[in-house]
């Protein structure tokens, strides 16, 4: 049996869960997420606790298993505390301000950049060179994130560009002048 798939899943309070057919909707202090459910899986619900189980056996199936718990947990902890992404930005003159629903990146181009901000989504600007990404779910975060670091990746000679907080980049040395 999977290690991750027969791990529980526990509610924290002031989180619920309901199981209807082969959806589960989940509701918390930040919003409500639901998740359909793989037909090889089932979720059974035990006081605070939430079971996946399989239904068949099978390699899709153990593989199904491990995903839709982790799928699960993911939304449990979405709707309870949410999750984030810092991005910073370094380069002179690279800044990004928020207006409304749009996300203004000045990046050295010679027109700015707008990136239209999704639905479920909230960016907060710190400094006017960092970016924290915020959300209920988990993949949606990490796509946004990953989506503003396509704009600028870091310059592997300088290292100017959009990365994560902690990420380190590896710089290469510049030409050598031969003799």
């Amino acid at each position: 049996m999977s290690r991750i798939g027969r791990t529980p899943v526990t509610l924290p309070k002031g989180v619920g869960a309901s199981i209807d057919g082969n959806t589960v909707t989940v509701k918390g202090p930040k919003g409500t997420m639901s998740l359909t459910l793989s037909p090889l899986v089932d979720v059974r619900k035990e006081g605070d606790v939430l079971h996946v189980r399989r239904i068949k056996e099978g390699r899709d199936a153990r593989a199904r298993h491990g995903l839709m718990r982790k799928l699960l947990a993911n939304i449990v902890d979405g709707v309870s505390k949410g999750f984030e992404k810092q991005l910073e930005i370094k380069g002179t003159g690279y800044k990004a301000e928020v207006s409304g629903d749009v996300l203004n990146l000045t990046l050295g181009y010679s027109h700015p950049v707008k990136y239209n901000i999704p639905k479920g989504i909230d960016i907060q600007v710190d400094k006017s060179t960092r970016l924290i990404v915020r959300g209920i779910d988990a993949q949606l975060v990490g796509q946004v994130a990953a989506e503003i670091r396509r704009f600028r990746e870091p310059d592997v000679y300088k290292g100017k560009g959009i990365r994560y907080v902690g990420e380190r980049i590896k710089l290469k040395a510049g030409k050598a002048a031969t003799k």
